[in-house]
């Protein structure tokens, strides 16, 4: 059974075996948060690959991913646990026929057989590899329920009044995404580690952003995720995308909407990039009729035309984001 990784260039390559293409930074906080048994807080943009990381870390460890999908009015019964209340009835009505002691079916009615376990009532019972519990969009709740969920990431415990408390033999890895919709209370990024905040906080938790990636690195997750894109076609995915992204529009396209669009790109033999199917497959990079009309047409072609150059994957602090419209006609290596 796979171990946790013993040093940040093993989380790297653990990542990397999965697929997943994370810079230094991003694979210290993976490795810190396996280390130090905390949360892992990532926010980003949505598409920028904050959700794959619980997905592959659970494929690289050997563990069951648990994932709780975060919504306005998700409650304690939908998150962590809830009775049985029909099968419970069930019980009572069998009881009185058989004549049994109230006092007997009432020590009965709450206990584990008629509790029905909840993402987060699952992370905490045992597992033979501690599971990976995804926590996705924790900006989508409400309040009451952030509050509530300190409990768990205080001490990996969940009160249930009607029986007892559950307490984690193996603290769950915790992966919490937020596509930062609006501020989370302070109190839950308390028990994540921040770089960006004091130093008490740091003590005690663990935040990364997840952003964009740049040219070469996009260039290499889309070489892994779409193996069977010609080498000059996924060049011109890339630089398109990037340069999309430095556009005034209302949703910019994440990795996961390259990553479509060289699958699409692919099923329809594309060889080189095209401003005619640029044009008909728009709809699968961007998500709004707004951003789609003014990027199709002579935009469009512009963008597909103009010549850029990939720099090396070795040396990407060496890359600079293709320039603005109107700013310059290349990116430098």
């Amino acid at each position: 059974m796979p171990s946790s990784p013993a040093s940040i260039d093993a989380t790297a390559a653990l990542l990397a075996a999965q697929d997943y293409v994370a810079d230094r930074q991003l694979a210290t906080s993976v490795f810190l948060a396996l280390k130090l048994n905390r949360p892992l807080f990532l926010e980003g943009e949505p598409g920028t690959g904050k959700t794959e990381i619980a997905k592959v870390l659970a494929g690289g460890l050997g563990a069951e991913l648990i994932r709780l999908q975060c919504y306005e009015g998700l409650d304690v019964n939908s998150a962590a646990y809830e009775w049985n209340y029909a099968q419970q009835l069930l019980e009572i009505r069998l009881a009185e026929a058989a004549h049994e002691a109230r006092d007997k079916i009432a020590a009965d009615l709450f206990s584990e057989r008629f509790l029905v376990a909840r993402p987060l009532l699952r992370a905490l019972q045992p597992h033979p590899v501690a599971p990976v519990l995804l926590i996705d969009e924790l900006d989508r709740t409400d309040e009451p329920f952030e509050t509530y969920l300190l409990e768990v990431l205080s001490d990996f415990q969940i009160t249930i009044p009607e029986w007892k408390t559950v307490h984690a033999d193996a603290p769950p890895v915790v992966v919490i995404t937020s596509n930062r919709t609006r501020e989370i209370h302070d109190a839950v990024k308390r028990r994540c580690i921040s770089r960006e905040i004091h130093d008490a906080v740091k003590r005690r938790c663990i935040y990364h952003w997840v952003g964009y990636p740049d040219a070469a690195r996009e260039l290499e997750i889309v070489r892994r995720k779409v193996p069977g894109v010609k080498e000059a076609l996924s060049k011109q995915i890339v630089l398109f995308v990037q340069n999309l992204r430095q556009l005034d529009l209302y949703k910019l396209p994440g990795v996961a909407e390259t990553i479509e669009w060289s699958r699409a790109l692919l099923a329809l033999d594309a060889v080189v990039l095209e401003p005619e199917t640029v044009n008909n497959t728009l709809g699968v990079l961007l998500k709004y009729q707004d951003d789609i009309a003014k990027i199709q047409g002579t935009e469009a072609a512009r963008l597909v035309e103009r010549d850029y150059q990939i720099p090396r994957r070795e040396a990407p602090s060496s890359i600079s984001p293709p320039p603005r419209a109107g700013e310059g006609e290349g990116v430098g290596d």
